[in-house]
């Protein structure tokens, strides 16, 4: 047994992993959210898609700045260290681990398991789905736990593959609809003309949060990244310029294989009717199983943040633990009780997503979208890293500190703004809940002498 993570990953598997964490699952999940929010109204749909990854760039760029000085074990929490202090860097990481990484990672699973429902024929909301979520939970773990190194090699190949149906449709779809007229239709037409501009906006763009995020997992490997002061900021700014431009040309794509209505009232299947559309039920098929190995590649590198959350702090001597959590295996070089925690935490989560879909939710009123408020709240947590950039990196130049990180701070107020108007009540249980974690942290936040 060891303590260390070795250097192993190069530049190609990092923006593999910003872009294959990011690309794929949201844009496909929440389109037909951002559709049915906004009405139906493509051009406001498509600035909400503008306006989140714009957010994104700013914010990526900010952490890039940081990356290009700092490099220790857990990217997020390492700049939350050194720019506020280590209790807030405790604090980040403890909602990294507990409640942001298993989070986002169980409503993966949940996607995943969801697609490949609908190209199996089997109901989306029935048992089969939440089984196939578990297994894919299981199997992503597993794959991380036992070989990282393949992992990584899975992260890349399932990153090309996912490109393959956005681009096509981006293309041909724009081509086959600016033939037929479906583009120039779904841009002057608006389904449904009651929702308030300001607040589908809003609502629209919170949606975008979930597809747009990820990418600051990617810090969580810099200390297994190879040169990681020069790879990492620029895997984190390229890697998130393709995903918007991405995104944005398949949103457009999309509206040239079927109508709104259409795409707003069928959900999942309403995707898989548009690749039927536009490349024939062979062609659609195909390119659909193609969808659901990009939700799989999502979820991969989703799972590679969660299994080092709980190593992140054992390495700084704090959490439950840390002499156990801090151990990294000597053949896998994985830490593997890590690994184990995270997988339970998945697996609370994936129970409480469940559980918040149903008509009568377990949880009674607590049935936030874990979906989003989690991603919103490491927006939240992101100014005051921000704010203390401006502070203390005095030998950045002037235009990187007082342009880049105000930029990036403006964002983050959007977001939590954005969140408010679309969630209402939803965020104050959400904040009740998000209390309940952070006190229980609270009484593991001393470092401990091992």
């Amino acid at each position: 047994m060891g303590n260390e993570l070795h250097k192993k990953y190069g530049l190609m598997t990092a923006i593999c992993m910003v872009v294959g964490i990011v690309v794929g699952s949201g844009v496909f999940f929440k389109a037909e959210k951002i559709l049915t929010e906004t009405g139906g109204n493509l051009p406001l749909g498509i600035l909400a898609w503008l306006i989140g990854g714009v957010i994104m760039v700013a914010c990526a760029y900010a952490f890039a700045l940081l990356a290009t000085r700092y490099e220790y074990v857990n990217g997020i929490v390492d700049y939350a260290e050194v720019t506020v202090g280590k209790g807030y860097g405790y604090f980040v990481g403890w909602f990294m681990t507990t409640v942001y990484y298993p989070g986002i990672t169980s409503v993966l699973a949940w996607v995943s398991a969801r697609y490949l429902s609908v190209l199996l024929g089997f109901s989306i909301v029935g048992a089969e789905c939440m089984v196939l979520a578990g297994f894919f939970l299981v199997a992503s773990y597993a794959l991380n736990a036992l070989s990282p190194v393949l992992a990584g090699k899975f992260q890349v190949s399932t990153t090309i593959i996912k490109l393959i149906p956005l681009l096509l449709m981006a293309v041909i779809g724009t081509i086959v609809g600016l033939g037929n007229g479906m583009v120039v239709e779904n841009f002057t037409t608006v389904v449904d003309a009651s929702k308030s501009s300001g607040t589908a906006l809003f609502t629209a763009v919170v949606a975008t949060a979930f597809a747009f995020e990820g990418w600051i997992i990617a810090t969580s490997i810099n200390a297994e990244l190879k040169d990681a002061k020069k790879n990492l900021p620029r895997a984190l700014v390229l890697g998130t310029l393709i995903v918007v431009g991405v995104y944005i040309l398949y949103y457009i794509g999309l509206s040239g294989s079927v109508s709104n209505a259409a795409l707003m009232e069928s959900g999942e299947t309403g995707a898989r009717t548009a690749f039927e559309t536009i490349f024939s039920r062979v062609g659609g098929t195909v390119l659909f199983v193609f969808v659901v190995i990009s939700c799989l590649g999502t979820l991969n590198g989703l799972m590679l943040g969660c299994t080092r959350g709980m190593y992140a702090l054992a390495a700084r001597h704090r959490g439950p633990a840390p002499a156990i959590f801090k151990q990294v295996d000597g053949k896998t070089n994985m830490p593997t009780n890590s690994s184990v925690l995270g997988l339970l935490l998945c697996a609370f989560w994936l129970l409480y997503f469940y559980s918040a879909q149903l008509t009568t939710p377990w949880f009674g009123p607590i049935c936030f979208d874990s979906s989003e408020l989690p991603i919103v709240t490491i927006y939240a947590l992101y100014i005051p890293i921000f704010f203390m950039a401006i502070r203390k990196e005095k030998e950045l130049s002037p235009v990187k500190r007082f342009v880049a990180f105000p930029l990036a701070i403006a964002g983050s107020l959007f977001m939590i703004v954005a969140a408010i108007f679309a969630h209402k009540m939803n965020v104050v249980w959400y904040l009740l809940v998000f209390a309940v974690f952070m006190a229980v942290g609270w009484f593991f936040r001393k470092e401990k002498q091992l």
